[in-house]
């Protein structure tokens, strides 16, 4: 992974809808992600309308993403988690599984869908790149929320 932050977007809209869907495991880390991403996107938007789905695990984001996507009410949507690995090879299947099923669910239904579903070796990298400003993962994942959402609202206007 990548140290550097993207840029800002600019801004295209006062109104864009988002919403996330967040796991429940390894809630410190993924409320984290959410509280970042959720600034991030107020501070940027300023009539962002964001709804928040909270699921028990990683597993059953992509069935939530798949309905939100299915109402098309959400300019993108944003699912987050964190997969710790452990002693077992689960976390990485988990993890696959779960990307595999986002990126079918947003060509599937034409609605942006960022992967903020992160796979971790550790603790120690879970805090940085989800509590701490540096490199957080969450205001990354909005910044491309809204950097996807203009950009589809662009196409689709044309």
């Amino acid at each position: 992974m990548s140290n550097a932050v993207p840029r800002r977007p600019r801004i295209a809209a006062s109104k864009r809808h988002f919403t996330i869907v967040a796991s429940q495991f390894n809630p410190e880390f993924v409320q984290g992600l959410v509280s970042h991403a959720t600034d991030e996107m107020r501070s940027l938007v300023a009539g962002a309308v964001i709804t928040l789905h909270q699921v028990p695990g990683a597993f059953e984001i992509p069935i939530v993403v798949r309905e939100v996507a299915l109402q098309r009410t959400a300019d993108a949507i944003l699912a987050m988690g964190v997969i710790i690995k452990g002693s077992t090879t689960h976390a990485e299947h988990l993890s696959h599984s779960v990307t595999n099923a986002l990126q079918q669910i947003a060509l599937e239904h034409g609605v942006p869908v960022i992967n903020a579903v992160l796979s971790l070796e550790n603790e120690r990298q879970a805090r940085e790149r989800c509590l701490e400003k540096e490199i957080n993962r969450g205001v990354e994942a909005a910044r491309a929320a809204i950097q996807i959402a203009n950009l589809m609202s662009e196409l689709r206007r044309k």
